[in-house]
């Protein structure tokens, strides 16, 4: 039979066709090549040799490989319809040679029913050829379009090299501008130095004011782990001259543990002095565990009792409200603990001042601090019910040198430095206050890059 030939000839023109489309100058197309005129030499010698009934067979077999391998590959889905197209057609003539050859009655009794099935095949062959006409043209029209797209990107790369061409030329002479530019910038950043160092100069006083306020907390306690340590001298050779060398070693032991406060304490000092002079110069810290509840609680009494012991008079609530799941993280603990302190010293004074001036029996001055921990943050809050800050200087608080306080009283430095300080642990600090009621500030510092245990 010729239909079955010129069926597989038709596939296999029709693939090549298509990957001549979607993949140009491939090994593909001269692999088809040889296998169209392998099918051609097939069909002569089928009509010169009486072998047509094995050859049909061939032909099927070599259709079904084909529709097979269209099929199973990704690249040669827009050929399946043409394989749905033939397939009917060939089933029913394998169908026919099948009956002819294994029972000729059944195949005579049924013959006019499968040359009706051989008519709709063919029906159904022609309706889906025409179909994947529609697609073939369909496929030709986008490649057309990545054709044009091509050209366009061709063009737009010819016009971004003359682009290129011309950035390179405006780059040089923004180069020029800007070293010259750079070099009346470290002018003008060597006039700033020098003014700021004035500036610095200037508020020395107040700064060393401030300074003899912070590290007078622990010096008291050095002072008075001092007296305590010589009271217990005394004690001790009392003792020995009793010759009782256990209660003598008992009070050795206070003595020790005092003198331990007394170096802890005169540490605590050094680190207030550096903490109080960062915004002057750049430290050294480093970041190390730290248990934010303990230095916060350390900084909060360590504030609480240096305001007693100026004024005698001074009372206050102190309320704490700590998140045991805190946890240590990595801070430098100098910085923080300067923060947190200075936090404490404004409340206080704040409280403290509207004690002063209230005349109402029910204030009560009250300082909080609240930790907690969030999913990616610590957040310490300090609040207390002071007089609040006026509005109109809310935005000037972060500022160095600006201090709502007397004379004398303020540096203006220490929440300037306080914001640096967060700023510089990636973290944020911020203000909410309400005007005769309360003052809350809040830091946040993120855990991340941080270690918590």
């Amino acid at each position: 039979m010729i239909l079955e030939p010129l069926i597989l000839m038709f596939i296999v023109w029709q693939i090549r066709k298509n990957l001549r489309l979607l993949l140009p100058d491939t090994h593909w197309n001269k692999n088809l090549k040889w296998a169209m005129i392998g099918i051609a030499i097939l069909f002569i010698l089928e009509r010169i040799l009486p072998i047509t009934v094995v050859t049909n067979w061939i032909w099927r077999l070599l259709i079904l490989g084909i529709g097979y391998q269209v099929f199973k590959l990704p690249l040669l889905e827009k050929m399946r319809t043409i394989i749905i197209a033939f397939l009917p057609l060939i089933i029913i003539n394998a169908i026919k040679d099948l009956l002819e050859i294994i029972y000729l009655p059944l195949y005579e009794k049924i013959e006019d029913y499968l040359g009706l099935a051989v008519g709709c095949s063919l029906a159904w062959m022609i309706a889906m050829l025409i179909r994947s006409n529609k697609q073939n043209k369909a496929l030709k029209k986008e490649r057309d379009k990545t054709l044009a797209e091509e050209e366009r990107n061709k063009f737009i790369s010819a016009q971004k090299e003359k682009l290129e061409l011309i950035v390179e030329e405006r780059t040089a002479e923004i180069t020029k501008q800007k070293d010259e530019l750079m070099h009346a910038f470290t002018e003008l950043k060597n006039t700033q130095s020098q003014l700021i160092h004035s500036e610095k100069m200037a508020s020395l006083g107040e700064l060393t004011a401030g300074i003899a306020h912070e590290i007078q907390n622990p010096l008291n306690f050095v002072n008075n782990f001092s007296e305590v340590s010589n009271e217990l001298i005394d004690e001790m050779n009392e003792e020995l001259d009793k010759g009782d060398i256990e209660e003598a070693k008992a009070i050795a032991a206070d003595i020790k543990q005092n003198l331990e406060k007394i170096a802890h304490h005169g540490q605590r000092a050094d680190g207030i002095v550096k903490g109080m002079l960062q915004h002057s110069r750049s430290g050294n810290g480093k970041k190390e565990a730290t248990d934010i509840n303990k230095l916060t609680d350390e900084y909060f009494r360590l504030a609480y009792h240096g305001l007693r012991a100026k004024n005698k008079s001074f009372n206050a609530a102190l309320e704490t409200s700590y998140d045991e799941t805190l946890g240590e993280i990595d801070i430098i603990p100098q910085d923080i603990g300067r923060v947190i302190l200075n936090l404490f010293t404004n409340a206080f004074y704040a409280v403290g001042e509207k004690t002063s001036k209230s005349a109402s029996e029910d204030y009560k001055p009250t300082v909080s601090v609240t930790t907690k921990k969030t999913k990616d943050k610590v957040i310490i809050t300090v609040r207390d019910n002071g007089n609040g800050i006026p509005k109109k200087v809310l935005d000037k608080i972060f500022q160095p040198f600006f201090t709502t306080k007397p004379t004398g009283e303020g540096t203006g430095l220490g929440l300037s430095m306080s914001y640096d300080i967060i700023t510089a642990h990636k973290g944020e600090l911020n203000v909410d206050t309400e005007k005769g009621k309360f003052t809350e500030f809040k830091i946040s510092i993120p855990i991340k890059n941080n270690r918590a245990t």
